[in-house]
């Protein structure tokens, strides 16, 4: 289990995050919801090792996270992505993937040097997992493509695919939903919940409460770098502080 406990992060005289605890429970979708500033991307930041926090501490299966590298916590299987896109560019999707997959790859520099067999049928059945991968998030007749050549969504599913090659065994989704058109949002809502169908545990943020409410298991509210309701969909919903808080005065989300 993921766990975060009393989290604090300040800059200066600012309070982005204090006292911040919640439990991601293996298997399931976690959401973080919250307005602009609420201090979400903060959390997902600090879990992920790229923000020192002020205070408390992040666990996974009870061993502490909170000081370590980004790399190092990604070999713990804690894997991230960003609000936006983060493709290499210039290179194609396939190779794309090759670079999520380094994680799991054995051979050594002398390997590379003299071209060993071991090396080439590595590379073999990289390519061939690099491949799996794309046809899971529905990229496979893109493999040869320039990522910088593929539409907006297409990128946010490369950067999906990228994540998975390194095998999470948690997956943290900063805004998967971000400028994708409700077609996309569907597609990702779909690759999602096949992504916990398979086993894999998921924290996400997002700003789309249709599609928060519509896969997730838990839902934690943000505001002021507080939580201030967690619970099922249902619940976060009718919750009086959050609809306050984010959902607007009138009511819950449509």
């Amino acid at each position: 289990m993921l766990a975060v406990r009393n989290l604090a992060v300040r800059f200066g005289g600012v309070t982005a995050l204090e006292g911040v605890s919640f439990d991601v429970r293996p298997g399931s979708i976690t959401s973080v919801i919250g307005p602009n500033g609420a201090g979400k991307t903060t959390a997902f930041n600090a879990i992920t090792g790229y923000l020192r926090p002020t205070g408390g501490r992040v666990t996974y299966d009870g061993v502490t996270l909170t000081g370590l590298r980004p790399s190092a916590i990604a070999q713990r299987g804690i894997v991230r992505t960003f609000q936006r896109t983060s493709v290499f560019p210039a290179v194609s999707v396939s190779d794309n993937v090759l670079t999520g997959l380094h994680l799991r790859g054995t051979a050594g520099f002398l390997d590379v040097l003299t071209g060993r067999r071991r090396l080439v049928a590595e590379e073999r059945a990289l390519a061939a997992d690099a491949a799996a991968i794309l046809d899971f998030v529905g990229l496979g007749h893109r493999r040869q493509a320039i990522a910088s050549a593929l539409p907006y969504g297409e990128q946010r599913l490369v950067e999906l695919a990228v994540a998975l090659a390194a095998r999470p065994r948690v997956l943290l989704l900063d805004e998967p939903g971000a400028g994708m058109t409700g077609a996309e949002k569907t597609v990702v809502s779909g690759l999602i919940r096949k992504v916990r169908e398979g086993g894999m545990t998921v924290l996400l943020v997002e700003h789309d409460m249709q599609m928060v409410m519509g896969i997730s298991d838990t839902v934690i509210a943000l505001t002021g770098g507080r939580v201030i309701a967690e619970g099922p969909p249902a619940a976060i919903q009718a919750h009086p502080d959050v609809i306050r808080a984010y959902l607007g005065a009138s009511g819950g989300p449509a």
